[in-house]
């Protein structure tokens, strides 16, 4: 792929070799179900008939290549494999619709593929490709669990490569951490709407599997468990892969924006028992999203925005828990920020924060960042704080020596056993709400110091400290932005 002129670093490699594997991978998985509905007499229904199915274009070394290969992937109208004229393979994947207005198979690939194009320029050199990736026997459980690894892998080095890409990967000792506390069970529905190349999903789906131990749990596992939502056409090409590589069979992916629905408008129907998320921050959304939120709720902070959705969307009557990522000024923001934390405290359990050095995200961020948790038991009662300390000997987590999951092993035997110690404390919810004469909440800060640490120096480089003023100063502005929007709204 390096040798072809139309890509231009692994954002353009990835995304290709991915649509490569998917073929191949369907293809597979759809010859093992096709033989089954014969050995059982039954209707098999494919979702890629013939002429287009990977074996019968892609699967012999001598097959179409160069120019022919291009036109029969990209053309509108070409001739086929099987001699007779029709659509090219991307405009026929993008038509197919799932049949009796159910979601199948056909409506995943033609999601995947909506806004997928060919970017190599060398037809003899994507057949190279092609003809590698048919040697993967996605039939082995061997290989996929080999290749599910390596995919994971190109996901975490996707990390360094140019633009925005770091939103694409949440370090995984976090979403391990984040997956085991809120434990989600077979016959729960998972949730992360702003779900990236599916971590927090690949990890929930994982640990309900092993509690998948009959043939009706495991349909439940695949038909009704995970569920997710992803706007942008990378992440959402990378995440179907991703489920795939690890046994869900056809990912209920939206690829829509999952802010893109009123609040008012969200019922129990909407909702489930278990949401994780690292949704995005900063970021500014549109007006037409903006007016999906109570006008004293709109924010330019995309997180809060998020914070919100995820609050309506979860089960109620205790049913619903939550664990969500928020970077460091969700906690002390004022204004619209402090209205929505005090909903938090006041209308659900918000019961841990888990406060995270800076340096865990990095390179994506050096911004010190929070996983706060909470449920629907409705109790304004204790919220505990746990400070996850630097990394010993060393003054900051890495790139090159990230956290680990040994290294939140000591808050993992702390979450069944709490106890205030160097680490933890706890405070009342309802304290932190401060209102005016009126009742209207003026401040809600969450950004609390740990009373039970001796004096802390700052190890951090010139450099880091400007980095994080400049964040800080940032988060300022926004703030300073909501608080003139309220105004103008009292005006």
């Amino acid at each position: 792929m390096r040798k072809d002129k139309g890509l231009n670093g692994d954002l353009d490699r990835l995304p290709m070799l991915t649509w490569i594997m998917f073929l191949k991978f369907l293809d597979d998985m759809e010859h093992i179900e096709e033989e089954k509905a014969q050995m059982s007499g039954k209707r098999f229904n494919a979702a890629i008939e013939y002429p287009y199915r990977w074996r019968d274009w892609a699967a012999e070394d001598g097959g179409i290549t160069g120019p022919d290969l291009l036109r029969f992937l990209t053309s509108e109208e070409t001739e086929l494999p099987s001699g007779l004229k029709g659509p090219g393979l991307f405009a026929y994947l993008k038509s197919l619709r799932g049949e009796s207005g159910q979601r199948d198979r056909k409506d995943v690939v033609s999601t995947v593929f909506r806004d997928l194009s060919n970017r190599m320029l060398s037809g003899y050199l994507l057949r190279d490709v092609i003809n590698l990736v048919d040697g993967i026997h996605f039939d082995a459980s061997e290989e996929i669990h080999t290749l599910g690894r390596f995919y994971e892998t190109l996901l975490r080095e996707m990390r360094d490569a140019a633009g925005d890409s770091g939103e694409f990967y949440t370090p995984r000792p976090i979403v391990r951490f984040m997956v085991q506390v809120t434990d989600p069970r077979i016959g729960e529905k998972v949730l992360d709407p702003a779900c990236g190349t599916g971590g927090f999903l690949s990890e929930a789906f994982m640990h309900i599997a092993e509690q998948a131990d009959t043939v009706e749990k495991r349909q439940v596992l695949q038909d009704a468990s995970i569920y997710g939502g992803e706007a942008k056409s990378l992440p959402f090409l990378l995440v179907q892969m991703n489920l795939l590589l690890h046994g869900l069979e056809a990912p209920q992916i939206s690829p829509d924006n999952s802010l893109n629905i009123r609040l008012a408008e969200i019922g129990e129907g909407d909702r489930f028992e278990v949401i994780l998320s690292n949704p995005p921050f900063g970021g500014e959304e549109e007006t037409g999203i903006l007016n999906n939120f109570p006008e004293d709720r709109r924010t330019t902070e995309t997180a809060l925005l998020f914070l919100q959705m995820i609050m309506r969307r979860l089960k109620r009557n205790g049913k619903g828990r939550a664990a969500v990522v928020v970077p460091h000024g969700v906690l002390f923001g004022g204004g619209i920020a402090a209205r929505i934390k005090a909903d938090l405290i006041k209308e659900f359990n918000l019961h841990t924060v888990l406060r995270l050095p800076e340096g865990v995200f990095a390179p994506y961020t050096g911004i010190a960042t929070n996983i706060i948790f909470f449920d629907t038991k409705h109790s304004a009662g204790d919220i505990w704080y746990y400070e996850q300390p630097r990394p010993e000997g060393r003054k900051n987590y890495t790139k090159t020596a990230p956290l680990t999951s040994d290294d939140l092993k000591a808050c993992l035997d702390w979450w069944h056993a709490r106890e205030e110690n160097e680490q933890a404390w706890k405070v009342k919810g309802k304290d932190l709400i401060e209102t005016d004469d009126r009742g209207r909440v003026t401040a809600c800060d969450l950004d609390l110091k740990n009373p039970n640490a001796g004096g802390i120096a700052d190890h951090r480089t010139p450099h880091e400290i400007v980095e994080s003023i400049e964040a800080k100063e940032h988060r300022i502005l926004a703030i300073m932005g909501d608080i003139k929007r309220t105004l103008m709204e009292t005006m």
